[in-house]
Parts: C-alpha cells; sequence; structure tokens
C-alpha cells in the first residue's frame, strides 16, 4: 500500500512538473484561444471524433491534478465543439476529473487524517455518511468555493463514489452552462473574470445554498406539525423539568441548579434510581460479602489455617440494605433541594411538548428530559407466568439462602450475581444462549471467567436455549422449579427453588405519554435522540438507559451535563455528546474492565492494531498479593503509540483502567505513560509495564548495532 501510494505522488509529480516546465499553461490563455479558434475548430470539423475525445481526455488530467485553466478549456469547449456538445463534453469530464482527484486525495490521504484526527473528526464523518450528498451539492453549486478544494476535503469524507460523481455531475452543471454560453462568444470576451459578474455569482450562490434552505425549511414546517395540536405556554413555571431521579436526572438537575436555572426533578419511586436501590450499590455490596468468603477459601494459602465458615445469608443481605441507607443521603431529597432542586414525589406524565401533569398539577417548562431508566427484561417463555421469578430488581428482599439457585443469562450482571450467590454457599446453574459468556468480550476473557466460575461453584451451560419453565410445588425438599434447555438436539432439565433471570433491560419508555406525543423511539426500543440528546421535540430530551447507546451509570450522569447545557442555553450553544472515550468494567472476580476496541471489535470493523500484551503473573504486586490472574492487552495503531483501546483482566481492574481513559481522552501515547513515575509496588505499575514491552518491541536495531559498536570502541576492544 505505501509503495503504491509513493508510485502515484511520483506519477503526479512528474504530470504536474512537465506543465510548468514546458509551459502548458500558456496555451490554456484568453489571447491564445481567440487566435486559435477558427483553426480549432476547422480541426474539430475533419475529426470530430478523435478531437472530441483527445478534448476530455486533457480536460480530466488537468482536473484530476487540479491544474490552473480548467474555466479556459470550458470556453474552449463550446467555442469550437458548438454549446450542445460543449456542454455535453465538459460536463462529463469534468465530473470524472474531479472524481480521480477525490480518489488520489482518499487513496493518499484518507488513512493518516483518520488516525491523526479521527476522534475530532468523528461527529463530521457521522453528518457526511447521513447528509453528504446534500452538502457536496450546496459546495458544487456555489462558484466561491474552489473546486478543486472540494475535491481535496470530500476525499477524506465516508461519502460513497458513486453519489459523489452523480452529485458532482448535477452540481457544477449550472456553473458550466455559464462558462460554455460565455464561450459561444468567445471573441467578444476580454477576460475570464467579466464572465461572473457579481450578480450571477449572488444568484448562483443562493442556487448553491437552496438545498439547505429547503432542507431547513422543511424541517419548520414538519416541527411546525407536530406542534399543531398542542399551545405553547407564553411564561414557563421551570427552565428545566427532569423525570427519573437515577443518575441521568440527577446530574441533569444538579447541572440545571448550578446555572441557577429553576428546575424540577419528579420521581415516582425512589430517589437514587435504579443503581442506589437495586443495581450498582447492593450488587457490589453482596460482592464485597462474596470476595470474603472467597479470601476465607485462600487461607492456607496465605499462610492461615483452615477458617472456612458457612455465610450468614440473612446477614449479608441485611448488610446490602444497610449499605444503601448509607449511600441514600447522597440521591436524598434533602441534598438536592438543599443544591436549588425542587424535588416533586409523584407519577409524572407528559400532556404536551411543554407540560407535564404530575399530582393533578399542570407543570410548564421550556425544556424536559426524560431519565426514566430502564427494567430487567423478562422473556416470552412458556410456562414462565405460573413462576415467582427473580430479577436483580427483587431479589434483595431474600433473607433465606435458595437451595439451587437457576440464572437466565450471561452477561455482567448474571455472571456477577451466580458467582456471589456460589461463594456464599448456595449451589448455582447458569444458563446462556451464546456459546460463551459476556458475548461482546474476547472468547479467551469469556472462557477464563467461566472457569473461574466452575471453580466457585457454578455451573456453566453456555449454548442452551431454555425453551419452558415448569413449577411445580410437591413433596417437601424437592426442587419445584424446572427449565427445559435445549442444545441442537439436545434436551435437559434443570431443578431449583429460585429462578432469576438477567437477560438485561429494556427502556422505560411506557406509561408516561411518550405514545400520545408521537415521541420518536428507535428499533432497540429506546427514546430517538439526536447527538445533542434532542428528541424529535426540541424541547424534550433523553438521557440514561432510556436513551442509550449504553445501559452504564456513568454514561447517564455524562449525558445528563450535555443535556442540561444543551436545554438551557440553546439555541445559542449545544454541545454534541462525546462518546469517544467510554469505560466499562465486570465486577466478576477476576474483574473485567475496558476502553475504547478490543481484538473482536477491531477486526469485525476492519480496523488494523497492532497487540501488547502484559501478565498480571510477571507483576511484583500481584505476585505478593496472590493475584496474578489475568492480564492486561493494549491496542494501538500501527507503527505509533496510540491507543485504540485497553482491557484489564484482574484485581481491581475496574480501577486500574482509568489511566488508559485519561490517556485516550487527552491523546497521551503509551510513550508518555512509560515515561510517568508510579509508585512501587502497585497494580498500576502493570500498566506502565504494559508501556515498556510495546516499547521493548520497537527497539531501533539500527541504533543499537552503532551503539554496541561505539561502547567497543569506548573499551578500546
Amino acid at each position: 500500500m505505501r509503495g503504491s501510494r509513493l508510485l502515484l505522488v511520483l506519477v503526479m509529480g512528474c504530470l504536474i512538473g512537465a506543465f510548468f516546465a514546458f509551459d502548458l499553461g500558456h496555451y490554456l490563455s484568453l489571447p491564445q484561444l481567440q487566435a486559435r479558434q477558427a483553426e480549432l475548430a476547422a480541426l474539430v470539423e475533419r475529426h470530430f471524433g478523435a478531437a472530441a475525445l483527445l478534448f476530455v481526455a486533457v480536460y480530466v488530467v488537468s482536473t484530476a491534478l487540479s491544474l490552473p485553466g480548467a474555466s479556459l478549456l470550458t470556453l474552449a469547449g463550446s467555442a469550437v465543439f458548438g454549446v450542445v456538445w460543449g456542454l455535453l463534453l465538459v460536463s462529463f469530464a469534468s465530473s470524472i476529473g474531479a472524481t480521480l482527484a477525490f480518489l488520489s486525495a482518499r487513496f493518499l490521504l484518507r488513512d493518516w487524517v483518520e488516525r491523526r484526527f479521527g476522534d475530532k473528526l468523528a461527529s463530521l464523518q457521522a453528518g457526511m455518511k447521513k447528509e453528504g450528498a446534500l452538502y457536496l451539492l450546496s459546495l458544487r453549486l456555489i462558484p466561491i468555493f474552489p473546486f478543486f478544494l472540494v475535491n481535496l476535503l470530500m476525499g477524506l469524507t465516508p461519502i460513497r463514489v458513486s453519489t459523489y460523481y452523480w452529485v458532482s455531475q448535477l452540481g457544477m452543471l449550472p456553473g458550466t452552462f455559464v462558462y460554455v454560453l460565455a464561450g459561444s462568444e468567445l471573441a467578444n470576451l476580454t477576460s475570464t473574470g467579466n464572465i461572473l459578474s457579481p450578480g450571477l455569482m449572488l444568484a448562483l450562490t443562493l442556487l448553491g445554498l437552496m438545498p439547505m434552505l429547503l432542507k431547513g425549511l422543511q424541517r419548520r414546517l414538519a416541527l411546525h406539525r407536530l406542534h399543531a395540536p398542542y399551545r405553547k405556554p407564553t411564561h414557563y413555571d421551570y427552565n428545566l423539568l427532569v423525570i427519573g431521579a437515577g443518575a441521568g436526572g440527577l446530574v441533569t438537575s444538579y447541572i440545571a441548579a448550578a446555572v441557577k436555572a429553576r428546575v424540577a426533578l419528579i420521581e415516582k419511586h425512589k430517589m437514587g434510581g435504579d443503581c442506589l436501590n437495586s443495581g450498582c450499590v447492593p450488587s457490589k455490596a453482596l460482592i464485597r460479602s462474596a470476595r470474603f468468603a472467597a479470601e476465607q477459601r485462600r487461607a492456607s494459602e496465605l499462610g492461615f489455617g483452615p477458617s472456612q465458615t458457612s455465610a450468614d445469608f440473612a446477614a449479608v443481605m441485611e448488610r446490602v440494605t444497610r449499605v444503601i441507607k448509607e449511600v441514600e443521603p447522597h440521591d436524598s431529597i434533602e441534598r438536592y433541594q438543599g443544591l436549588g432542586v425542587e424535588c416533586i414525589e409523584g407519577e409524572a406524565k407528559l400532556v404536551s411538548p411543554w407540560e407535564v401533569e404530575v399530582n393533578g398539577q399542570r407543570l410548564a417548562s421550556r425544556h424536559i428530559v426524560l431519565a426514566t431508566g430502564a427494567r430487567p427484561l423478562v422473556p416470552e417463555l412458556p410456562g414462565l407466568d405460573q413462576v415467582p421469578w427473580l430479577t436483580s430488581d427483587s431479589l434483595w428482599q431474600l433473607r433465606s439462602a435458595p437451595r439451587q439457585l437457576l440464572v437466565l443469562g450471561g452477561g455482567p450482571i448474571g455472571c456477577e450475581l451466580a458467582q456471589s450467590f456460589a461463594l456464599l454457599g448456595v449451589p448455582v446453574t447458569l444458563v446462556e444462549l451464546s456459546d460463551q459468556l459476556l458475548p461482546r468480550e474476547e472468547r479467551e476473557v469469556a472462557e477464563l471467567l467461566a472457569d473461574q466460575l466452575a471453580r466457585d461453584g457454578v455451573r456453566v451451560l453456555t449454548g442452551w436455549r431454555a425453551e419452558r419453565a415448569d413449577y411445580l410445588p410437591a413433596a417437601e425438599g424437592d426442587l419445584p422449579i424446572r427449565l427445559q434447555l435445549r442444545r441442537g438436539d439436545e434436551t435437559q432439565i434443570i431443578e431449583g427453588d429460585q429462578l432469576l433471570l438477567a437477560l438485561g433491560r429494556v427502556a422505560n419508555v411506557g406509561g408516561f405519554g411518550l405514545e400520545a406525543l408521537g415521541v420518536a423511539l428507535t428499533p432497540r426500543g429506546t427514546v430517538a435522540v439526536d447527538g445533542f440528546l434532542a428528541t424529535n421535540y426540541p424541547s424534550i430530551l433523553a438521557v440514561g438507559d432510556v436513551a442509550g447507546p449504553y445501559q452504564l451509570t456513568h454514561a447517564a450522569a455524562h449525558q445528563g451535563w450535555y443535556a442540561a447545557i444543551n436545554a438551557l442555553f440553546s439555541p445559542f450553544k449545544r454541545f454534541r455528546a462525546d462518546y469517544r472515550v467510554m469505560p466499562a468494567a465486570i465486577y466478576t472476580t477476576p474483574e473485567i474492565a475496558r476502553v475504547g476496541l478490543n481484538q473482536k471489535e477491531a477486526r469485525a470493523q476492519g480496523i488494523p492494531f497492532e497487540l501488547t500484551r502484559f501478565e498480571l503473573a510477571e507483576l511484583d504486586r500481584a505476585i505478593a498479593d496472590g493475584e496474578r490472574q489475568g492480564f492486561i492487552e493494549v491496542l494501538t495503531v500501527p507503527g505509533k503509540d496510540q491507543i485504540l483501546g485497553a482491557s484489564i483482566v484482574g484485581t481491581h481492574a475496574g480501577e486500574r483502567i482509568a489511566e488508559f481513559v485519561l490517556a485516550m481522552r487527552h491523546r497521551l501515547g503509551l510513550g508518555k505513560i512509560l515515561a510517568t513515575i508510579h509508585a512501587y509496588p502497585t497494580l498500576m505499575e502493570g500498566n506502565k509495564y504494559l508501556a515498556g514491552e510495546w516499547r521493548r518491541a520497537r527497539q531501533p536495531a539500527t541504533l543499537l548495532a552503532l551503539l554496541t559498536r561505539y561502547h567497543r570502541w569506548r573499551r578500546g576492544a
């Protein structure tokens, strides 16, 4: 590929050099063309076909190389071929030449630009994929934009070649027609500058802006029709109304209050949402108890006699409740009211794009933010309606340990809870439809976790589909829940007394007025939002699980800042939500954390990368702690230390990924991490050692050979 690029640059350089070396531009001047018009016209009359092919070839090469004189060639086309043939030949030749210039720019520069500025240009590239033809048409119609510059810049975008060609053919036609008509009066021209008068330039510019103006008008008409059934308030009770007091809603309302807006936060259940009450906080409290149980199992390894004791399941679950109570004040009504947020307990219903009804009262706000979260997915499984199943929302009410826990779903939630219950002494069977746990992760990572789960007492069944659930209360001591599973031609039945559904979560979009308003949804069932988190109603925004694309507490909080600022300060200033560097962690043992791409995703997207890996078994602190299991992997741009993605598998991976998140966010390469002093002995040193592995694999062999000779010379050898 590099050789091909060099060859193309060489060929183009030679052709451009020849153009100037032989002063070929001398022939593309108005006096020369006027002086030889009759001679050229006679030549065309005698050899029309050959002359037309030669003219097209010259025009294509001139345009492809961005040589000066395209306007003179256009004039020559109509002067010697006539208006009709001149327009036809110039139209196709200019479009073909422009497309060749476009392809050359894409071949030579696009990869380099994406490597160096890809993250900064992400929103522009997304816009070009969606509306590239419209942008290009406007640029082609406006004559003040040099066409050679358009060719170069468009080559760096993802617009399709076929689209580029037909839009260029159409967009350049009006300007070409003006020049062709001028060429028919060649003898009367005194300068090419006279062709495009200020009035004509203005007319063509307005023509170029017309597609965008029409699109804007179309949007305004559509919005007018959308708002037509509702009366816009003449004044508002609030600057911002937020529905839902989970992570996204809390941050949105906090930011609004911090900039002195009047904001109300409406919650129908509990402040803190799922994360505090049934998700992040309780699950991590449970995991802490489970890890203590795991530590006890390793007593002899750490120099102690056997100390294994059975867990007091009720006490563990009571501790989970206490942890929720201790964290609760951070998300409480009292705290947020103290910050300037008006907290309203009640069920909200949207009644217009600017109004919400709650507790029988109608409240008006200039903007509304939906932060209604998500709920556990309950599958359409025959017989399930007869089974008293649990989800990650409801299992915290348990006080008696299950005799046999069945878990459906091998994603992060299913794996975390299955492992925790098993470490607390509960027999667990985990069923996953995919052929591996954690389907989004590398197979090696999934297999490593599956092996650990098996050692912890979890029976892992991958590749099995649940076909039916039955609840058969029988004699005391029997297990009442039965799941019928199938894998290909195989079937089996597993039994338990508790069934945990951990199959993911679905957005809460029903029951509060979205359907009546016609707020658009995505095929995944989330609220459809644009890059600024606005729905099809500009006054209604959405954040968190209800909007996606991530179902992560920190992602919802991240969106909350954008939603608050965009709602309060539009149309004067808006910020596009930035998801370029979004970490995620799975809190199993070993922990799994990553940011950016892993190998599976990079290969699926066709993104080239170099892989560097460091085994935690080589890290002093991991050896001292007895936590050798796991590794660090980093994907980098080939030949560079720019990080495309990082994965950590091992103890405290969720904490240790932060350094790579920071590096990616601020475009710091592995060289910067290597140059950073890390305290010894710490687990964080693993990040530096990985950077050292990257450097060691790229040692300058020639320089090292010269240094060997230098040191030999210094020794007098």
